[in-house]
């Protein structure tokens, strides 16, 4: 039982033994050294990304590859810092707004893979320039309202007894009150058999529709709360392509570092968060030993390339196909 649970949760342990290496090295080369406030920085980083992560995560369980989530990220920025504004009844309005606006935008290319009939890729190439054409329509120039709730956005992005980062505990309460439900559920062992082999699995009665569909949605709701916890942390909306295209090539890196396999139907979203905070961690190390800055996306694409080619490498040892299903 050990070795079968090792062996399902190699590419999670793999991602946290690289995070604790670099986090280490980072903290231990900072000007401050470890305290609350380096920590706080490098947490509040490193749960943007995850949460960008965890929002591919559901879509690459089911074999598939969401290149819209920067943007519905960016998208769901530009929103919060016109509507997440006030007190708490007009907060917590703009806030539904923006996880409906996910919700939506996710449904939308659920929709169109599944009924169009469209590969994962080509289809969310097209919605993700559709979403960030209405967030640059929305914020041509960066900035926000005069009454936005700065108090909610110091509440989550500070720390919580003046020591924890209140951005991993907000983190933490994603994983409980989503990611947990969703593995437990029907529908959430469907996405991972729809993952592992869709024929098989329609073979088994199994609702692939229903689970796609579900990723999807799960996926834009995820991309638009990394959307939010951006305008907490910038104070401001900002329709950043390069933002938006940077945390999309990014997620797809840390899915992969936290042993979430690109042909679906292995890995979770802890291993993706852990991807996600090695991956960060490791650009923190660029900036505390001063590397060129000409040289950090030379250096960071190399990383990528690695961690996509790692999760390819499973195929070199199958000599059949339907062997990788196994």
């Amino acid at each position: 039982m050990t070795r079968f649970w090792l062996n399902e949760q190699r590419g999670t342990l793999l991602a946290l033994a690289i995070f604790a290496v670099m986090f280490t090295l980072y903290v231990s080369n900072h000007p401050a050294g470890f305290t609350p406030n380096v920590v706080q920085t490098a947490a509040n980083k490193g749960v943007l990304l995850a949460l960008v992560a965890i929002a591919q995560t559901f879509v690459v369980l089911t074999a598939g590859i969401d290149l819209s989530v920067g943007m519905v990220m960016i998208l769901a920025n530009c929103i919060a810092s016109y509507l997440v504004v006030g007190g708490l009844i007009t907060t917590t309005g703009g806030v539904l707004a923006v996880l409906a606006t996910g919700v939506v935008c996710g449904a939308i290319n659920g929709a169109i893979v599944i009924f169009g009939r469209l590969q994962p890729i080509v289809a969310t190439i097209a919605t993700g320039a559709v979403y960030y054409g209405i967030a640059l329509w929305m914020r041509p120039f960066p900035g926000s309202t005069d009454a936005f709730n700065g108090d909610l956005a110091d509440a989550l992005t500070g720390k919580v007894f003046g020591v924890v980062p209140a951005s991993l505990v907000f983190l933490l309460g994603v994983i409980v009150v989503i990611w947990i439900p969703f593995r437990r559920s029907i529908l959430g062992r469907a996405v991972y058999a729809t993952g592992s082999s869709e024929v098989a699995a329609f073979m088994s009665g199994v609702p692939i529709l229903q689970a796609k569909m579900l990723a999807y949605v799960f996926s834009g709701l995820l991309a638009a709360v990394g959307g939010l916890f951006l305008t907490f942390f910038t104070y401001s909306g900002e329709a950043s392509l390069s933002n938006g295209n940077t945390y999309t090539l990014y997620s797809i890196a840390a899915v992969v570092l936290g042993g979430v396999s690109l042909f679906g139907g292995r890995g979770s979203a802890v291993g993706a968060i852990f991807g996600a905070l090695a991956f960060r961690a490791i650009g923190d190390l660029l900036f505390v030993f001063d590397f060129d800055p000409l040289w950090q996306p030379l250096f960071q694409g190399i990383v990528l390339l690695v961690s996509v080619s790692l999760g390819s490498a499973r195929l070199f040892s199958v000599r059949n196909r339907l062997d990788f299903f196994s």
